[in-house]
């Protein structure tokens, strides 16, 4: 996937564009911190405040809009023009910082993150359309690698730039040529034609930010990953931005462990990400996200644990060097380490969850959304450490305690306000760690539009089974007697089989009707649907109406599905897993979608034994 044409080009042209950033972001903050202070018209510490404030507002004011137009004009054409848009953009950064003219130079800081707010959202938005559900995970990955890697080799390059004997003018051919190759590497992105029509595109920076972020809590779940992904990105810039005092007052280290830091954090990133996909399977898995949030406090405590104790001769000070020699620097290193491999593994699948649960036309808004929210927590996380740090003079150590800490009160709300994130960490473990259940046939169930998916009752586990089956949202339909031996995830139907047009399925038989009108995902559980079942004539009468009526009511796919390989006949107990080893192995088979007309029960019983009889 990596070397694709599809993909490649749009990689290496938002790993430049991450790149070119920092190193002018870097530079310039540089250039401040040692220049004469009689040629700033402002105090160098507002005018740093300043910078930060300055980038990260175009966030807040143009992101709504940006959303808008990604999703509503080619994806390709539209990053050629904000490429284009970066090349003058650095052309005049590359002619201040020659100039060393700081105010034009903060001027077209602000243009950059103007720049930088139109690219996120078609940054990610153009993911689900050109990579498969089997891919999306790895995008994503991909992303987040070069992502971090860039934010780590612009803040390093610029370090050096700015060290070397021609920094300032080696600085300025650097940024020009680096949107060049941008602009360049966006030319060979392939046309993404729009799939849906045209929508009218209103520029409100402000009603349109509130109406991008009121429009998105009202799907609970992908709010709630906005949510998550907005406190990743408040942890990492909180540790990003204590790092240099940290190393200082608290390792007693210089500038280059600093460096040492950063590169064990964006690295350990990159590492979660390559792992986040391996333990994904290739499918978008929330169950991977609590492994990353159990991460993050483990390793985050752990870090403050390991600060070794101050040397013994005050004035000591570690280079890199030195630093790695001292074996009591070791579990901090594989802390903070750790610290960036959880984040990997907590932010890919989000990222990936949100790309595919976005509705039709709306995932750049979507995306949109979640910058503004990202934003808007990473000032937080910059006033919530100035208040402990500056006002009620807590340490740095203490800090990342209270990050810590907040991580497991982040993660209770989390699970707490979405149910949907509570059952996929259930089913994973389930599927994953208790037993080693696979999914074959996946491909076949549709991205979009009204499903009904039909399995056989084989254990008061097959919820759990079944959800693992899609990154939609599967909602079930059980009778009372498998409710009342199962496992019940949230949104369950109670539909009694023997009571069809009874008035107690009534209201069950209209959510039926109204989710299929919505276009969800649902799961009828039923006994006597394989050939050793004996399905008694009243029941299967029963089946076929409820199938008739679904059918005439709705454009539904009906899709059987079978368990292979994790149940073994039972003589006590019908219905209960027999486990077969310490981590048994089974399989869950997707069949072809059924010609509505001709479904009836006996024919889906043919189809769901065949699936459990034939080899994969």
């Amino acid at each position: 996937m990596l070397l694709t044409k599809r993909f490649l080009p749009y990689f290496v042209t938002q790993c430049l564009g991450a790149l070119n950033d920092n190193i002018y972001k870097n530079v310039l903050l540089l250039m401040v911190a040692y220049s004469q202070i009689n040629e700033l018209p402002i105090s160098i510490n507002l005018f740093v405040n300043l910078a930060a404030g300055l980038f990260i507002l175009p966030f807040f004011l143009f992101s709504a809009h940006a959303g808008m137009l990604a999703d509503n004009m080619d994806k390709a054409k539209l990053i050629r023009r904000l490429k284009q848009l970066e090349v003058v953009i650095m052309s005049c950064a590359a002619m201040a910082i020659l100039s060393q003219s700081y105010m034009v130079m903060l001027l077209l800081l602000f243009l950059t993150g103007c720049q930088s707010a139109y690219f996120g959202p078609v940054k990610y938005s153009l993911l689900p359309q050109v990579l498969t559900d089997e891919e999306l995970v790895k995008g994503n990955a991909w992303v987040e690698i070069g992502t971090f890697l860039a934010i780590l080799s612009g803040t390093l390059s610029a370090g050096l730039l700015m060290a070397s004997t021609h920094g300032i003018v080696a600085s300025a051919l650097i940024v020009f040529v680096l949107s060049l190759c941008g602009y360049l590497a966006s030319c060979a992105i392939p046309a993404l034609p729009l799939q849906h029509d045209v929508t009218q595109i209103r520029f409100a920076p402000l009603s349109g930010t509130w109406r991008a972020i009121t429009q998105v809590r009202k799907t609970p779940s992908i709010w709630m990953a906005i949510i998550a992904i907005s406190w990743f990105w408040f942890l990492g810039a909180t540790y990003l931005t204590q790092f240099a005092y940290f190393a200082k007052l608290h390792l007693s280290s210089d500038t280059s462990v600093v460096s040492l830091l950063l590169a064990l954090f964006s690295v350990g990133i990159a590492v979660g990400s390559f792992l986040c996909e391996r333990l994904s399977y290739g499918h978008v898995e929330l169950g991977v996200v609590a492994l990353g949030m159990a991460g993050l406090t483990l390793f985050g405590l752990d870090l403050v644990w390991a600060i070794p104790p101050a040397p013994l001769d005050p004035l000591w000070v570690y280079s890199v060097g030195d630093f790695i020699a001292t074996t009591a620097h070791y579990r901090l290193m594989f802390d903070l380490l750790m610290v960036g491999v959880s984040g990997g593994l907590f932010i890919v699948p989000l990222y990936a969850f949100i790309q595919s649960r976005a509705a039709p036309g709306k995932c750049a808004q979507v995306i949109a959304a979640n910058n503004i929210v990202n934003a808007l927590f990473m000032v937080c996380s910059a006033l919530l450490a100035m208040l402990l740090l500056a006002g009620l003079g807590w340490s740095i150590p203490e800090l990342f305690t209270l990050l810590a800490v907040l991580n497991l009160v982040v993660a209770a709300y989390i699970y707490g306000q979405a149910p949907e994130f509570r059952w996929r960490l259930v089913s994973y473990l389930f599927r994953h760690v208790r037993y080693r259940i696979s999914v074959e046939g996946r491909e076949k169930l549709p991205k979009q539009g009204a499903v009904l998916l039909v399995c056989p009752h084989t254990s008061q586990f097959d919820a759990l089974c079944v959800m693992g089956v899609s990154s939609r949202l599967v909602r079930f339909v059980m009778p009372p007697s498998i409710i009342a031996n199962s496992v019940k995830p949230a949104g369950v139907i109670p539909l009694a089989m023997g009571e069809i047009n009874g008035a107690s399925n009534n209201e069950a038989l209209t959510m039926i009707e109204q989710a299929l009108a919505n276009g969800e995902l649902l799961c009828l559980l039923s006994d006597y649907l394989t050939a050793s079942d004996t399905m008694p004539e009243s029941y299967r009468a029963q089946f076929n109406a409820l199938i008739a009526s679904v059918v005439t009511q709705h454009p539904v796919k009906i899709i059987p599905l079978a368990m292979k390989g994790l149940t073994e006949p039972s003589k006590s107990q019908a219905n209960t897993f027999q486990p077969r080893g310490l981590w048994p192995r089974g399989s869950l088979i997707v069949g072809d979608a059924m010609a509505v007309p001709q479904v009836s029960a006996a024919l889906l019983q043919q189809h769901i034994t065949r699936l459990m009889t034939d080899p994969l």
